[in-house]
C-alpha cells in the first residue's frame, strides 16, 4: 500500500503532466473553493473514459449545476 504522501505526490504529477502547472493549480483551487460532492460526481461520469481535461470540465460543469 502506498502511502498518503505518494498518492499526494502522483496525483500532483498527474495533475501536472496533462494541464501543466497553471492549470493544476487552479484545478485544485476550483475542487477546493466551490462544494462539491465527488462520490456522487464520479458515479455519474467517471465511467465516460475521459481525459483528464475533459473531466475537469465536467466536474466544474456538476459543481456549477450544485450551487444554482
Amino acid at each position: 500500500m502506498r502511502t498518503d504522501a505518494i498518492v499526494k505526490q502522483e496525483g500532483m504529477d498527474a495533475l501536472i503532466s496533462n494541464l501543466g502547472y497553471v492549470d493544476a493549480e487552479r484545478f485544485i483551487v476550483l475542487m477546493n473553493k466551490e462544494p462539491f460532492d465527488y462520490t456522487k460526481w464520479r458515479e455519474a461520469n467517471l465511467n465516460d473514459g475521459l481525459g483528464v481535461r475533459q473531466l475537469s470540465k465536467k466536474a466544474q460543469e456538476y459543481s456549477k449545476m450544485q450551487t444554482e
